[in-house]
């Protein structure tokens, strides 16, 4: 890491954009992540309704990305941060009541607007620029790692928490001992959402990280947004960006599945099944950071392929093999396997526009554009895995679900080669980008 990004107060800015980065959407995907089958039950709720609901989030959240780039172009980062995080810690109180299907659809649709509309863009753009000319792969590895460290430790806590009220085992258990316990981690979550709110009002400048020369006009400023929407359009580089995005996200939902298949494929009890996932989770950190360092020195584009090649091989094996309970070391590896590939791909995708030389200028708009595309996986993932799960109950409903998450890695290998060749023909030696 450069001298640059050791100075205290860019390690508080990035430390702002990791916290305010996973706990945002530690409410809306955390619980049905670690916890689906409790959801389900306690919510009351089927595969198919818990997925149209999450449906409603992917809706109206892309109906927010377009519009929230321009705004990351002109306002400060700080203040659409801190109001978008205690928007959504205001729907974690009502998340606590257990609604039933009707309001589970509007506390998603809720979401979808309070976590995006003035967040999403304002955090990739803030990345960016803490990154610099030469250090994108950097920044968004060190990013989406922190995030993931951030989520494995909020979600190992609320394992715990969450054992903690089953002394005699989870089967044994009330319906209103185990509502009390959902209970009590929402509001751990709700209120790991508000402080991180405060931090970033204290920790996060108004216009640019300390000690990063200004490369770009932060303040608002006259440019015509049109203009700038025109320009990122005619972006054919970005448009296949957008693509790898869909393809990788994918994968990401797909894991939020993982743990109803760690109880109906392996027949573990639900906590055994969250501490799976959670355990999966701290890939992140892992993979992410190792990910971006790898991208700067060997390129972004070129390690996107490799991590969509990993991707596609892992989810073949869950389609493909019959799992044998009790051999959880199987379940184990190659969730680790997948999710090295997913949270990788996480730590990459955004750092394209640096490769793809899309001005600063404009990186809002490109954010809002490639989001717009890039995760609308948030609409039919959940939806349609809870059809595939709910027409072939158990391991086949299964099965077909991860043959769709294969699908989508193959056509991530695809786009992304192309993406590389693109940018680096083959009449032009392929080589690391040099250190300054």
């Amino acid at each position: 890491m450069s001298v640059k990004s050791r100075t205290p107060h860019r390690i508080m800015f990035m430390i702002g954009l990791i916290l305010a980065g996973e706990a945002i959407f530690a409410l809306p995907f955390h619980l049905a992540r670690f916890f689906r089958p409790t959801v389900l039950e306690l919510f009351q709720l089927s595969n198919t309704e818990l997925g149209a609901a999450q449906g409603m989030y992917g809706i109206f959240a892309m109906l927010c990305y377009f519009p929230g780039g321009p705004l990351a172009d002109r306002f400060p980062a700080r203040k659409l941060l801190a109001l978008s995080l205690w928007t959504t810690a205001a729907g974690g109180l009502y998340m606590a009541t257990f609604p039933d299907y009707m309001g589970a659809v509007i506390l998603w649709s809720f979401f979808g607007i309070s976590t995006i509309l003035f967040f999403w863009a304002a955090l990739i753009r803030a990345a960016r620029d803490w990154g610099g000319s030469d250090e994108q792969g950097r920044a968004f590895g060190i990013l989406d790692a922190g995030r993931g460290l951030l989520a494995a430790v909020l979600a190992s806590v609320a394992v715990v928490i969450f054992g903690f009220f089953f002394p005699d085992g989870y089967a044994m258990a009330s319906f209103e001992d185990k509502r009390d316990a959902l209970r009590v981690v929402i509001h751990g979550y709700t209120a790991a959402t508000v402080a991180a709110g405060v931090f970033v009002w204290f920790a996060i400048a108004d216009d640019h990280p300390p000690g990063e020369p200004v490369r770009s006009n932060w303040r608002p400023g006259t440019e015509n947004v049109w203009q700038h929407i025109i320009r990122v359009m005619r972006m054919p580089a970005v448009w296949l960006q957008a693509l790898i995005v869909v393809c990788a996200y994918v994968g990401y939902k797909g894991f939020d599945n993982y743990a109803l298949y760690a109880v109906q494929g392996y027949g573990m009890d639900e906590v055994d099944a969250a501490r799976i996932v959670a355990i999966g989770a701290w890939m992140r950190p892992i993979a992410a950071l190792g990910a971006g360092f790898l991208g700067d020195r060997f390129m972004v584009s070129r390690m996107t392929v490799i991590a969509f090649v990993i991707l596609l091989a892992s989810q073949l094996f869950f389609a493909l093999g019959t799992p044998v309970p009790g051999l959880v070391w199987v379940l184990l590896g190659n969730t680790l396997i997948t999710c090295t590939a997913i949270f990788g791909l996480r730590g990459l995708y955004f750092a394209l526009f640096e490769e793809e030389k899309v001005p600063v200028a404009l990186t809002g708009t490109a954010v809002g554009l490639v989001s717009v595309l890039g995760f609308t996986p948030d609409i039919f993932v959940s939806y349609l895995g809870g059809i595939l799960l709910d027409r072939s109950p158990g391991l086949a409903g299964h099965q077909h679900f991860f043959f769709m998450l294969a699908g989508f890695a193959a056509l991530g290998v695809m786009i992304s080669f192309t993406l590389m060749r693109r940018l680096h023909p083959l009449s032009r030696p392929v080589s690391p980008p040099e250190s300054t």
